[in-house]
């Protein structure tokens, strides 16, 4: 499986699958979530909310709509409710259970964000190790090509070092 870092929007990718950085809630508010909805230019909240709650680390999959991708996995590595943060395991939970969703789906492409930072507080550089060392590790059915994305040059740049660091030999 190519593994890869892009920097950008990832409203604007196109792959098989996006990964939405969800809450258990599954609403989709600012961030990744707020970008994605704009995109999509349906009722992907209204279907993505209709799948919730979900559990801290699960997924659910809902039509892209207009976004350029077949499918938008929404992977909850935060609470809604209580203290609202991202923690090592439902980041893990989060990414490994959206590689295994995009497999289920036989998707060959896949676009992630560095889940569970941002609004769920965690801190960055941790998450992106979390999110690519769950990458790495994976072993896929149909995937072909994953790629994990951030949005400004500096995250971009700390993402592909952190990558670069934990490929494996």
């Amino acid at each position: 499986m190519q593994f890869s870092v892009v920097q950008g929007d990832i409203a604007a990718q196109e792959a098989d699958a996006l990964v939405n950085a969800a809450g258990t809630s599954l609403r989709m508010g600012s961030g990744v979530a707020g970008a994605l909805r704009r995109e999509a230019n349906g009722p992907i909240n209204e279907e993505a909310i209709s799948k919730g709650p979900v559990e801290l680390g699960a997924v659910a999959v809902t039509d892209a709509y207009d976004l350029d991708a077949g499918y938008v996995i929404h992977a909850a590595a935060m609470p809604h409710y209580g203290d609202g943060r991202a923690t090592p395991q439902s980041i893990r939970e989060a990414t490994r259970n959206a590689l295994e969703a995009a497999d289920e789906l036989g998707c060959e492409t896949l676009v992630l964000p560095v889940l569970g930072t941002g609004a769920a507080g965690f801190d960055f550089e941790r998450g992106a190790e979390l999110v690519c060392g769950e990458v790495w590790s994976y072993e896929p059915t149909s995937l072909r090509e994953v790629r994990v994305i951030a949005y400004s040059e500096r995250d971009y740049r700390r993402v592909e070092e952190i990558a670069d660091r934990l490929r494996s030999p």
